[in-house]
């Protein structure tokens, strides 16, 4: 399993959300935005504090949730 280090989950921050980077970006906004169709760069260009590597571990992280196992998350 790779590393999730750009999730975090902080009870402080958007309601304990999990989040990219600590910042105010949860990973559900990026998971919504893929599936309406924008593609990993448009994203990218309507945060600009996000990287593609950001997009790429809110995918994972989604389809860890997925596959119904348990994951231990380093929380901020």
């Amino acid at each position: 399993m790779e590393r999730l280090d750009r999730i975090t989950i902080d009870p402080n921050i958007c309601l304990g959300q999990p989040t990219i980077r600590g910042m105010r970006i949860t990973v559900g906004v990026v998971l919504k935005m893929l599936a309406s169709g924008y593609s990993v760069q448009e994203v990218v260009v309507t945060y600009p504090e996000l990287e593609e590597e950001d997009v790429r571990q809110a995918l994972q992280y989604a389809a860890w949730l997925a596959s119904d196992r348990l994951y231990v998350l380093r929380t901020a």
